[in-house]
């Protein structure tokens, strides 16, 4: 079948009577005049029939609508989250359907959506893990609203709640480059059955795994293939009971930062030199004259993730000041930094060459532990000459009893 757009349709489903309008569970719908039928009856007649009878498709899936939560499929217990549902095909209506339930949730007329065809948005909540919150949504045009297309992919929603929160960890610096294989890893000392790793903003579904057993502890390890450009962001892990549909509070984040995908290469200079002693106030200096909104100062080697500054126009070039003060043998390494845009953070520069800062001589703290050090080991010293000369004392007066037996 042909709809207004020119398209050809997609596998659909028929239907003799058209989809009955439920709207949003903040509103009761009203029963149609004159009609004996009740609407339940009603909508669950003409899902039976719809579900009963299908038609071969003329071309391939086309009309499959998309469906994604916004700002995320991961929801706080008792927060609400945007359903949408979209279509390039130009259709007029969208139907959402949660799992479970055998009447249609409710429907909704299209809008334009913001990369070409039409959308409609969903308001769902407040989400609580008591129930299952799966979706799929259908769409039709208005002059033929007794068929249907295609069911969109299902989306699940996962409902977060106040549990122990996992530890997220990464097998390589967070600061990554095409080509890399990226591992992620979620790791809890609470006996969880199952894990699910999210990224922040990304209407995808969380990956999910079930728990991989070591002593003492439950994870699981997320493996992302190699590195590209989609891979930038903020990830956050959960995890989840087998027999409950709830999942854990969130991990603290992880951001991955991929670096090269911007033309510009920054500069890294250091005052007042690259060999300082401890104590004293350095400075790193981080200029480019391309247009940077924010630069990243990475360590080589560090638990800890870059440092961030936003960028000052300065005699021409865009630059930012690191400042380190006091200065620990602590800070010696090898640095880099970064420039990213604001439209896109998790996208950096190619790298600055590196600088390697040296701390000359030892941290004060460094002399402390240093001189305790010798002050136990002169106290051992003394100890054993103590034990020693008390032998010695011993021995000698035993030597003239010897002698009077």
């Amino acid at each position: 079948m042909t709809g207004r757009t020119g398209h050809r349709m997609a596998t659909h489903f028929v239907s003799v009577c058209p989809p009955v309008t439920v709207d949003p569970p903040s509103a009761q719908p009203e029963p149609e005049r004159g009609n004996a039928m009740t609407p339940t009856l009603t909508a669950l007649l003409c899902l039976g029939l719809s579900l009963g009878s299908r038609n071969q498709a003329q071309t391939g899936s086309q009309g499959k609508p998309s469906l994604s939560a916004l700002p995320s499929p991961v929801v706080t217990s008792g927060g609400n989250v945007t359903i949408q549902c979209a279509s390039r095909m130009g259709f007029h209506r969208f139907i959402l359907m949660k799992e479970g339930e055998r009447q249609p949730s409710w429907t909704l007329g299209s809008q334009p959506a913001p990369h070409g065809g039409t959308q409609a948005l969903f308001p769902v909540g407040p989400v609580t893990p008591s129930l299952s919150w799966t979706f799929r949504c259908y769409s039709y045009y208005s002059n033929t609203p007794q068929v249907w297309s295609v069911p969109s992919d299902p989306l699940e929603l996962l409902v977060s709640g106040v549990s122990g929160k996992p530890s997220l960890l990464t097998q390589q610096d967070t600061v990554v480059t095409s080509g890399q294989r990226l591992t992620l890893q979620c790791r809890s000392d609470v006996g969880y059955d199952k894990f699910a790793l999210s990224k922040e903003g990304a209407p995808d579904l969380p990956r999910r795994l079930s728990r991989q057993i070591q002593p003492g502890l439950s994870g699981a390890t997320f493996y992302l293939g190699r590195v590209r450009p989609s891979h930038g962001g903020r990830y956050k892990c959960y995890g989840g009971h087998n027999l409950s549909s709830e999942w854990s509070a969130p991990s603290d984040p992880v951001d991955i930062l991929l670096a090269g995908q911007l033309s510009y290469t920054p500069s890294l200079s250091v005052q007042p030199g690259p060999m300082v002693a401890p104590g004293e106030n350095v400075t790193l200096l981080c200029q480019s004259r391309s247009s940077v909104h924010t630069f990243l100062l990475s360590k080589e080697g560090a638990a800890d993730p870059p440092l961030r500054l936003r960028s000052q126009y300065r005699a021409g070039q865009h630059q930012a000041e690191f400042r380190m003060s006091p200065v620990t043998s602590a800070h010696g390494g090898s640095y880099r930094c970064y420039g990213s845009a604001s439209t896109s953070p998790y996208l950096l520069s190619q790298p600055s060459d590196p600088l390697e800062l040296l701390v000359s001589g030892l941290d004060p703290r460094d002399y402390t532990v240093e001189n305790l050090a010798c002050m136990g080991v002169a106290a051992l010293i003394l100890v054993v000459l103590g034990i020693l000369l008390l032998e010695a004392q011993h021995s000698k007066r035993r030597t003239p009893d010897t002698a009077r037996s």
